[in-house]
Parts: structure tokens; C-alpha cells; sequence
């Protein structure tokens, strides 16, 4: 790895008004009080460094970005850069070490490190006298969080956030850590943030060439980590089983969920158990899952007022939430309660679905109709500061202020208030005994307690509502647009509502006409009326994800043709030619320590794992078989790594036992545009059938369109004047039918499938 030495030439430094540097630029002054201006008389500068009139006393060039994590830090009196050439030309210049610092909008202990140590004047005087300093929002930069969690990983063993890495002017990092105290014996630590600080300074000072070959060395680590595993065989279903078996061993019988605490969802792996019940008939499977989602809809996870889910839980019973809420989770959330409700009919599952997308409607769509990323776990309270969770708590006091006493006690009594409270001397409103229970204690019937928590529930939400909320990030993400896109298609199919479809199609026109680069491909972000950002493999897998469950529940061909368009540049731009797989990056990014090429699923998908199963559904449509050979590649290329370690991948391996399965092509051809489908669709709808191609279409003018793209729909047509539906498997057709019940029972049909054992 070739270097350059970091030369020591010192010119003129452009800098703002911040402690510890000299005379202010005069051009970038007036640049960033611009901005500040533009920003407009709503614009509330998030710091304690107010001059008398409100306004703020630093400013630094993160006014300039459209990043709200970005934002958050632009009044910091720490001389900020954003992650780009000039931070490592003029480190290079000055002979300074970098110091990077990532994190996103609403990570609770980015704002604790915010508060305590880049708002102190002493500590960023220093930082901006000895260092580089670049912030970085992750949720913007994948591939830059994605490089230093690694190195962060290989030099303390754990990650996450906020991320603290030190690096030369080459990038290669040699210091890394997450959170740091501010100064010695805070919040019980030996050593704080300034004094590490000041000795990574001092070492960097007089002894530069072995700080400089120590940080080649693990930039060459994680190269070498990176590495294309050799390739081997298309993993079996056993990998399946495997994976099955090790979630079985984690599981929480008591409370759901895997392992102790904290407990995230894990979608990935609850959508992987489903998909292990139907191909193994194993009951303890389902039991994993429907119980997990029993628990987490009783649970304090999830609000009972507004509806959504926050990011996980504290404790093993799902009581105590990390507030925050991310909209990665909502729409996993979603398809996975849907899939439940397939299998077991319980309405219970489909009413959590409903009340999560009501909750993405309400509150976390914009009026172009896209969707915005997330809200904070910290929120004002009366007295002026912040704490973690105020918002969405209640105390007995507060519910009769707003409910009066009487009704104020049924709902207590339903939501487990008490005076005592379950969370710093306030109550996290959860179900823990069932209607029936609460009914009975109350002296009413079930109908009536769910009628007056339907009419408090809203009561609540409005009081709650003149609170001071937690800040939104209202940045618009590509890759969570299309994971949410698919939960309001999927929706829209499975439960017969065509107003999910509309909100599934605005978000998608708004991101094809409003993140696409000159060139046609994709961009990441979009804020403040700009799209920035080349996009990454998520981006494109999770929105082709999206663009084909939007085709399955309209039936309209532009979806499926802007997947097929979608899907054809990041084959060209992202595809290892030489091992399989997809990079995160393309080729035309920027070019960091290394290209990774991610397959692990965490609570969010790898973009590699969601595009072999696109590329498999794509193929079941459209008859190329092109597509399955390149998915064929990709699981040759992942095989050590699934075989090795199978939980680490289960979505990976849910499209793996697509691959593995005979999928179902489902056609259903009505002779009219008005003709009532609703009879066959029904059974559809209900049918929990993972792995298949749908398509509905009237004789003419559309199915002779769909055709051309689907070419099994071919000569397929209303026989006798009556809505038909075909049910086919690998070109064997079942007799089409117009019976809803002959339907049902072709759907039901089972395939040849390898046999499996349980995981208990």
C-alpha cells in the first residue's frame, strides 16, 4: 500500500470564529452567516451558546450541509468539517492527525458526547488547535461507517455509536473507540476524551512513523478482512436448518425475542422462521415468531398511542424502549405481523400492521409523499431540559388531567399505570394482562373497555401532541423508502387496501423522478430540495424490493419495468465480475480503504442479501434466466461465509430457500377492467405463499402489455367470460380455474421440498 508522508508546510488555513484558531476568513464568515440567515426566523440553533438576542455564538461549515446530524453539530464551537478532500489535504498540509466522529441525528449518546464534550470551549479549542475534525452522518455515508466500524471492531472488539476513530491524512485509521466521557472520573472513567485526546497528540507528535505504520497495518487488515471468500458450493437447505436450530437455542420462552436484553426485532430472522415453518412444517418455528410478536405488540416498544415501534428494548420483557424510532423497523415490521396474520388468522397481527402504517401516514410522510428517517429518544420536558423517553410517558396525574378520574382509571388500569411508575418516576404505557382480565375487574364486557381505549387512545394522542417532540430527522433515505414502499404494497395486497398503494406509489414517483443522477442511476439523500449522495447497493436492492411488491399489488407495468431499468445498472455498476456478489459501492464512488461487499443481515437487510432476492423474482416474472444464473453466483460466493456462520445471514438465507423452493407463478385474468376479482383475490391475499410471481390483468390492451414483460401470461384468458385464475409452477400449469375453493387448494398444494428436521 503506497503511501505519501504528511508533509508539514503550513499555509494560510481558512477558518471561522471557534476557540483556539486565529483570525477568522472573512469569505467563509460571510458563507456561513448565509446560511444561517437563509435558515429563516424558525431556525432554533441546537447548542448552549446563545448570544442575548438567541442567536448563536460559533458557526462552523456543518451550517453549510443538508444532513440533520450534520445540523445538529453546526453550532458547535468545534471547526467541523464534513467528510471530503479538503479536511485530509489540509491535514495533510498542516501534518495534523484526523479526528472523525459518526453518529446519526437521533443516537442518545451522540447527544450525550455532544453535550459534554463538543460544546465545551476548552476541549474543541484543543481538538481545533491539534486535529482535523470531521463529522460524519452514517445514515449519508454507509461505506465510511461501514470501513471504520471495522477498524473500530478489530481494535476494541465492540462498535457503535457515537463512532470515534483518529486517522492520518491517509485514512488509515490508528485510534478508535464510541463513546468517551469528557474528562477523567466523569461517569466513573479513568481516563476522559481530553486526555486521550491530548495523548494521541503527543504521540502522534514524536513518534509519527510508527503511529503511520501501525495504521497501514490494520488498514491492510481490513482490506484483507474484506476479501472475497473463496467461492464454493450453493449452500443446501441444511444452511437453513442450521440457522433455525441456533435461533430456537437464543429463544426467550417467556418473553419472546432472542437472548436477554437489549432485544431488538430482528425481522430478518423472524421472516427466515416462517418461511423454515412452511418448509419444514416444524411448529416451534411459528411459535417463535407469533409469540415474539405477541409480546413486542404488549410491550413498551411499542407506543400505544401514537402506534410504531421504537428501536428495541432495554430489558428482556420489551418494557422499556431506546425511544427512538427508525423507519427501517416500521417497515419491517409490517410485511413480517402481515406474514403472521397469513399464517394464523389472528386479527391481532394485522391490526399492529394497520396501526404502524397509520402511524407512518401521520407522522412520518411528507406532503410530496415520501417518507422521512427517524425520531429522537430524547424530548424537552417542562422544566427546559431533555431526557430520554418524556414524551411518549405518562404519569396518573397527567391521564386525568386529560381523561377525568373515572375514565382516567380504566385506562390505567388497561396500560399497567401506577404511581409508583415503571420508568424514572413515569409510566411506559404496555398491555400486561388481556382485555378479558381488565374487563372482568372493571365490571364490563371486552367491547366496551376496547370502545373507551379506542376513544381515550385518541384523546391521549392529541394532549400528548402539544408537548415538545422529539426531533425528527426529515431527511428522505432511498434504501428506507424502498424497504417502506414494500410494507405499504405488501399491505395493500394482503389486506385489500387500495389507499396502501397509493402511498406506496407517490414515494415512488417521488424517488424516480427526484433522486436519479444525470446518468439515470440513483442517489442517496434527499433534503432541503437537494439530492445528494451517489446511492449505494441498499439503495438500489431496497427500492427494486420496493418497485416489484408495488407491481404485485397494482399490477401496473411501469413498476416492473423501472425494476427490470434499476436492476440492469446495478448489475453494471456494482457486480464483482471476478467472485460474485455486489459491492456496497460503485465503482464511480469514492474510494476508501477498501470495496466492502456486505452479506450480514443486523436490523437492517444487506443490500446483497435483498438483490439475489430480487434477482430471483425477477427472474420467476420475466422468464430470463439470466438473472437466476447471476443469483446462482452470488450464494456461490457467500457460501463459505453462510456455511460458517448461518444466523449472521438469515435473509440471505430467505432467499436461498426462494432459490431452493419451486416458486408459484399466480395469474389471475379478468375478461373486464370493472370484473370482480375479489372472490379468487381473497383466497390470494390469505394464502401465506413466500416464494412466488403475481400478476393481475384485464384481456386487452393491459395483458397484451404485461405479456411482453411477463411472457407466461401468454395466451392466458378469461375462460367463459369469467375471472380465471392459473396457478403454475416451472411451466406446469393447474387446470385454470374460476372457483374460488379449486383455488385455494391449489395454492395450498405442496411442492417437493428437501426434508428438514426441527430446531427445538
Amino acid at each position: 500500500m503506497s503511501k505519501r508522508p504528511p508533509a508539514t508546510v503550513k499555509t494560510q488555513a481558512q477558518d471561522p470564529v471557534l476557540p483556539g484558531l486565529g483570525a477568522a476568513d472573512p469569505e467563509l464568515t460571510r458563507r456561513l452567516q448565509t446560511a444561517l440567515t437563509a435558515k429563516g426566523a424558525s431556525y432554533r440553533p441546537r447548542t448552549h451558546h446563545l448570544a442575548a438576542d438567541g442567536t448563536p455564538k460559533f458557526i462552523n461549515r456543518l451550517i453549510l450541509e443538508t444532513s440533520p446530524y450534520l445540523l445538529q453539530h453546526a453550532h458547535n464551537p468545534v471547526n467541523w468539517y464534513p467528510w471530503g478532500p479538503e479536511a485530509f489535504e489540509r491535514a495533510r498540509r498542516e501534518g495534523k492527525p484526523v479526528f472523525v466522529s459518526i453518529g446519526y441525528s437521533t443516537c442518545h449518546w451522540c447527544h450525550v458526547m455532544e453535550r459534554e464534550s463538543f460544546e465545551d470551549e476548552q476541549i474543541a479549542a484543543y481538538i481545533n488547535q491539534n486535529y482535523i475534525a470531521i463529522k460524519v452522518d452514517r445514515e449519508e455515508r454507509p461505506d465510511v461507517d461501514d470501513i471504520y466500524m471495522k477498524a473500530v471492531q478489530m481494535l476494541t472488539g465492540r462498535g457503535g455509536w457515537p463512532m470515534t476513530v483518529v486517522l492520518t491524512a491517509d485514512k488509515d485509521p490508528f485510534f478508535g473507540g464510541t463513546y468517551f466521557p469528557a474528562r477523567d472520573g466523569d461517569r466513573g472513567a479513568r481516563k476522559g476524551f481530553l486526555t486521550i485526546l491530548r495523548e494521541l497528540k503527543s504521540e502522534y507528535g514524536q513518534h509519527r512513523g510508527d503511529v503511520v505504520a501501525r495504521a497501514q497495518q490494520l488498514s491492510q487488515q481490513i482490506e484483507a478482512s474484506a476479501a472475497s471468500s473463496p467461492k464454493g458450493n450453493i449452500p443446501s437447505a441444511s444452511a437453513i436448518e442450521q440457522a433455525a436450530r441456533a435461533a430456537a437455542a437464543s429463544f426467550d420462552a417467556t418473553w419472546g425475542g432472542f437472548d436477554r436484553a437489549p432485544k431488538f426485532p430482528r425481522p430478518v430472522l423472524l421472516e427466515l422462521l416462517l418461511r423454515y415453518h412452511r418448509r419444514s412444517g416444524d411448529a416451534q418455528a411459528l411459535h417463535i415468531v407469533t409469540h415474539t410478536l405477541e409480546r413486542m405488540a404488549e410491550g413498551g416498544i411499542y407506543d400505544h398511542v401514537g402506534y410504531g415501534f421504537h428501536r428495541y428494548a432495554t430489558d428482556p420483557q420489551w418494557l422499556v424502549p431506546h425511544f427512538e424510532k427508525m423507519l427501517y423497523d416500521s417497515a419491517q415490521l409490517v410485511p413480517l405481523y402481515l406474514e403472521a396474520y397469513q399464517l394464523t388468522g389472528n386479527e391481532r397481527f394485522a391490526e399492529v400492521a394497520r396501526q404502524t402504517l397509520h402511524y407512518v401516514k401521520r407522522e412520518m410522510t411528507a406532503p410530496n409523499g415520501s417518507f422521512l428517517s427517524a425520531t429522537d429518544a430524547d424530548s424537552p420536558t417542562p422544566a427546559g431540559h431533555e431526557e430520554e423517553g418524556y414524551f411518549f410517558t405518562w404519569t396518573p396525574q397527567e391521564l386525568s388531567k386529560v381523561l377525568g378520574a373515572e375514565r382516567a382509571a380504566t385506562v390505567a388500569a388497561y396500560f399497567g399505570v401506577t404511581e409508583a411508575g415503571n420508568f424514572e418516576g413515569r409510566n411506559i404505557l404496555h398491555t400486561p394482562r388481556s382485555e378479558q382480565a381488565v374487563a372482568a375487574e372493571l365490571s364490563i364486557s371486552v367491547p366496551v373497555l376496547q370502545k373507551r381505549i379506542a376513544q381515550a387512545r385518541e384523546e391521549l394522542y392529541a394532549a400528548r401532541s402539544k408537548r415538545p417532540p422529539p426531533l425528527r430527522d426529515d431527511k428522505v433515505l432511498t434504501s428506507w423508502n424502498g424497504l417502506m414502499i414494500s410494507a405499504y404494497a405488501r399491505a395493500a395486497l394482503i389486506l385489500g387496501e387500495e389507499e396502501y398503494a397509493r402511498s406506496a406509489e407517490r414515494a415512488a414517483d417521488f424517488l424516480l423522478q427526484n433522486l436519479r443522477a444525470k446518468d439515470g442511476g440513483l442517489m442517496r439523500s434527499f433534503k432541503d430540495g437537494r439530492a445528494k449522495q451517489a446511492a449505494f447497493l441498499d439503495d438500489y436492492a431496497f427500492l427494486i424490493q420496493g418497485l416489484l411488491d408495488l407491481f404485485e399489488a397494482t399490477s401496473a407495468a411501469r413498476w416492473l419495468e423501472q425494476a427490470v431499468l434499476l436492476q440492469a445498472t446495478l448489475d453494471r455498476q456494482f457486480w464483482d465480475d471476478a467472485s460474485g456478489g455486489y459491492f456496497m459501492t460503485s465503482a464511480a464512488h469514492e474510494q476508501l480503504l477498501t470495496r466492502d461487499k456486505p452479506s450480514y443481515d443486523g436490523a437492517e437487510p444487506s443490500g446483497n442479501s435483498v438483490a439475489l432476492l430480487n434477482l430471483l423474482r425477477l427472474s420467476e416474472l420475466t422468464s430470463q434466466h439470466a438473472y437466476r444464473e447471476r443469483a446462482e453466483r452470488g450464494f456461490a460466493a457467500f457460501s463459505l461465509d453462510i456455511m460458517r456462520s448461518p444466523g449472521a445471514s438469515p435473509k440471505l438465507l430467505s432467499a436461498l430457500d426462494y432459490y431452493l423452493d419451486r416458486p408459484r407463478e399466480v395469474f389471475i385474468v379478468r375478461p373486464t377492467q370493472d370484473a370482480d376479482a375479489e372472490p379468487l383475490l381473497s383466497r390470494f391475499r390469505r394464502a401465506y405463499l413466500p416464494n412466488h410471481g403475481f400478476a393481475t390483468a384485464a384481456e386487452g390492451p393491459g395483458l397484451e402489455k404485461l405479456s411482453t414483460l411477463i411472457p407466461s401470461l401468454e395466451g392466458k384468458r378469461a375462460l367463459g367470460g369469467r375471472v380465471t385464475a392459473y396457478v403454475c409452477e416451472r411451466g406446469r400449469c393447474e387446470l385454470p380455474t374460476s372457483d374460488p375453493e379449486t383455488f385455494t387448494r391449489q395454492l395450498a398444494k405442496s411442492s417437493d421440498r428437501p426434508a428438514t428436521t426441527s430446531p427445538r
